[in-house]
């Protein structure tokens, strides 16, 4: 199992920072670049450039009345929840359907009642 995240090409788990200006405040934004080439496809989904996406994705959690302390781990979980909306088909695979099209209601309806953390099956020893 491990051989095939260990033998991953190494440069995904560097890191990068970023720098952006947010409302005149400069930020930087320091992730794995694993994490930034999700967050550039999604952005580049809905014609936008990196800076511009996170820069709304801030915007509307402030608006939804979230508390960004930790921004970072926000856009963590903002690629992972992409990814995760692409494998259950909420999300299409094709990059060329903009995420501003589906309907983000109905698949958060569809979500609500499901556990947020997958649960862990283990095998008992017999």
């Amino acid at each position: 199992m491990c051989k095939l995240f260990i033998n991953a090409d190494s440069e995904l788990w560097g890191s990068r920072t970023h720098s952006l200006r947010i409302d005149g405040m400069v930020t930087s934004v320091r992730m794995e670049n694993a994490f930034w080439q999700v967050l550039s496809e999604l952005a580049g989904r809905d014609g936008m450039n990196l800076p511009q996406m996170i820069t709304r994705l801030y915007h509307e959690s402030i608006d939804a009345g979230h508390d960004l302390g930790n921004f970072t781990s926000f856009l963590r979980v903002c690629a992972l929840r992409y990814l995760e909306l692409q494998l259950s088909g909420d999300v299409p695979r094709d990059t060329r359907v903009p995420i501003a099209s589906l309907d983000a209601d109905r698949i958060l309806a569809g979500k609500r009642g499901k556990s947020a953390t997958p649960k862990v099956v283990s095998k008992a020893s017999h």
